[in-house]
This record gives C-alpha cells, structure tokens and sequence, in this order.
C-alpha cells in the first residue's frame, strides 16, 4: 500500500511506515533506485565486491551441510535453545552494529519472500532485491558471523563450519542466481585445510576468490603459506582479506565505545597482514597474485605506504627482498570503496590519488551493514572524472575477478516501476 498522505500546518505530509527487520528491501532502498535512474543507469558495468549474508535466518541451511555430525547435532540442539547462529564464537549482548535499529536488516532480514520454505531461495530473493535497487549487476556476498571466526579455540568448528558455508554456497545458492558470486572462506588456522579448500571448491564458475578473514593472529608471511598462495596465484583468482570487529582484542578492550572499536579495530588487521605481506616481499615472490583489502576504508593506505617507505630507507637490510618501495607495491594491490571516508573531500582526493584509485579502486556496498555505502557514494564525488567513476564501480572489478563487462541488471526506471506496482497491487 503507498503511504499515506496527510494534512498539516505545512500541507500535504507523507508518513513513511516505520523501518524493521520485516521491511521489503526495495521499500529500504526507494532512494537509491532513483538515484541509480538518475547518475548511473548508463554504465556499462557495477559491480558490488562487498555485500554480507546475515546468518540467523539461514544458518540452519549452513548447518544443514555441516560435515561433522557431533557438531551438527550439537548446532541443531543449540538452534532449538535459541541461539540465533550455534558454534560461531560473536558474544550476545555485544554487537552494536545495528545501530538502534537503523538497518535492522544487519542482524538478519524477516521481510516476506514468494518460495520462504524452499532451501536458499529466500537468500536470493533478497540479494536479488538490494542488486536490482542500487542499480548493480554483480554482488560477492560474505559472511557475517565468520569474521573472526578465526579466533575462536576451537580449530575444528572454523574448519568445518567455513566447509558447510561453501558447500551452501556453490550447491544451493549460487545456482539459483548468476548475479551472485562468491569467494571461498580459507580456513587459514589450518593451511592443508586452506589448500584442500582451493582444490576443491576453486573451480567453480562463480567463485571469483579467495578470502582470509583477516581477524586472526596467524602471520600472513610464514614459510607454511607459500604453497597456497603459490596455488592461489595459479587460478588467476585473487586473495582478498576481509577485516573485521573484535571488541575482545586486549589492545581493543580499553575502548569503552563501539563506535572507538569499529574506527579502530577494522583498520588494524589489515595494517598488520599488509605490513607483513610487503616487508616480506610477497609481492615479489607472488607477482601475479592479485590482492584485495576490503572494508577498512581508505585513509589507513596512504598512511602505512608513508611509514613504510620511512622505515625501509632508513633500514633496508630488514627487508632485504624488496626492490621497491612499500609504497609502489601498494600502488598496485587493489582497495575496496567501504566505508568511504568522506568528511574531508581533499583529503579523501589526495587519498585516492595515492592509491591510484581510478585503476585500483573496488566499489563495495557492505550493505545491509549499518554504514553500507550506495553506489552515489561514488558517483557523486566531484573530485572524479566520469571514466574514474565507471572504472571504480565496475570496470576494476571485472579485471580483478575476470567478470564480463556486460550489462545484467534491469534498468532502474522498470525496477522503480515494478515496486510501485506492487504496493498499489
């Protein structure tokens, strides 16, 4: 039903029905399918390297594929007691990332679907629905609740729930809809497990990827990687860390806000592995590994290239495998959009004038995150030549995860015409 319209003081007043987790997608997203019928309609390509799967609704899907069957049955006993997302080690009570209901969809969406009882298919639908509103052709979903997975004591649970992810992934979800691709959760506590993964699953025709989620404590450099990312290479897929939340990091813990945590924590996991990765010269050893660091923003970049490139000169027998500055090696690994850092606008073009973003820079949504970013987040800013802002929403994706530069997604006029049909109907 449209909204209804009432008088006022002021005249002709429409009240807009409150915003929960029930609400349809393309109602949350109005604004932005009209502004991709108005800025963006006409590019050739967009590409969103960044959306997230909300478990609690279809974890037990994922369990459901679950290779361990004490872990399983323990899971499933878990899900009858009420817990939303059994055996991931995110303490209740602590994520704040919701924002008082702002984007109630971030801790997993309950609006209606055609086919709610057939496996993956609600999953879809609503992907389908953010795609079609912001005006994108191609989404690469991660996870939510298994970003730092990687902490949890337990080595098994993150092997076999990052199996039964996948398995959900390339066996219900994927098949259902072209437009969504994906990347393979590395187990990366358990590197042989990492390699049999890649084997595995690497084939796939919609996993683009690989992906390190990157709160972890395992040093990206060490001696027992050097195979997978040597396999990795090989596909011609890229490697791509995902940073993350950990409220429970002892440095972390000090902090007594969220927002403190979520400014800090998010950057500080990928200033870690990439300090380690160029030091080390991985970049040497792995030329045509293409790398991609995703939702810590961009601010941090220009930052650790100076510091780098400071430390090397000044010490350049530590890192005795590098024929370049850190900074030139950073030059060329690939950045994802999210959250983009836009209170300064001649910082943020300086910014991406040192990351050489028109070649190098990923749009990312991180929707349906609280702070998740539309696709005007980049067509809008003034500082970028029209050829910039079709190579960041799209074109550098296609030549990172070897994507087709073909228009899939319908134009936003019929998209804003179907809803509107629909709520009258």
């Amino acid at each position: 039903m449209p909204d209804e319209l009432k008088t006022s003081a002021l005249g002709a007043v429409r009240e807009l029905k409150e915003i929960t987790a029930e609400t349809d997608t393309r109602d949350y997203l109005r604004a932005a399918a009209t502004q991709a019928h108005k800025q963006y309609d006409d590019y050739e390509l967009i590409v969103d390297i960044d959306a997230h799967l909300q478990e609690a609704r279809f974890w037990h899907e994922i369990l459901g594929f679950m290779e361990n069957d004490v872990l399983k049955q323990t899971a499933e006993g878990q899900l009858a007691g009420g817990i939303r997302t059994p055996l991931i080690n995110m303490q209740p009570g602590m994520s704040f990332q919701a924002l008082g209901g702002r984007v109630p969809h971030q801790s997993g969406p309950r609006e209606a679907v055609s086919e709610p009882g057939k496996p993956g298919a609600a999953f879809v639908e609503i992907m389908k629905r953010s795609m079609d509103s912001m005006g994108v052709d191609y989404q690469v979903i991660f996870p939510t609740a298994m970003l730092h997975l990687g902490m949890n004591p337990m080595e098994d649970i993150e092997i076999y729930l990052a199996r039964a992810y996948c398995r959900w992934l390339t066996e219900l979800v994927l098949p259902q809809e072209k437009r969504l691709i994906g990347l393979i959760y590395l187990p990366f506590n358990n590197v042989d497990e990492c390699e049999k993964m890649v084997r595995e699953f690497g084939g796939h025709p919609q996993i683009v990827g690989y992906t390190i989620c990157a709160v972890r404590h395992k040093p990206v450099h060490h001696n027992q990687y050097m195979r997978l990312y040597s396999m990795i290479q090989d596909t011609g897929k890229p490697l791509v860390f995902h940073a993350g939340p950990h409220w429970d990091d002892p440095s972390f813990s000090q902090l007594n806000r969220f927002i403190s945590m979520h400014a800090l924590s998010f950057v500080h996991y990928n200033l870690i592995h990439m300090t380690n990765w160029v030091i080390n010269a991985l970049p040497e050893r792995f030329p045509k590994l293409k790398t991609v660091w995703v939702e810590s923003g961009l601010a941090w970049v220009p930052f650790l290239m100076q510091r780098l490139d400071h430390e090397v000169l000044m010490r350049q027998s530590e890192a005795p495998g590098l024929k370049r500055l850190p900074s030139e090696y950073m030059q060329e690994m690939f950045y994802s959009s999210q959250p983009l850092e836009r209170t300064d606008f001649e910082l943020l073009a300086m910014t991406m004038k040192k990351i050489k973003a028109e070649t190098q820079l990923l749009y990312s949504s991180d929707w349906p995150h609280w702070d998740f970013d539309p696709p005007s987040s980049i067509t809008t800013l003034p500082f970028l030549s029209d050829q910039a802002k079709r190579n960041i929403l799209g074109l550098n994706a296609a030549r990172v995860f070897n994507l087709p530069v073909k228009r899939v997604r319908p134009r936003a006029a019929d998209v804003i015409a179907d809803r509107a049909a629909d709520r009258v109907s």
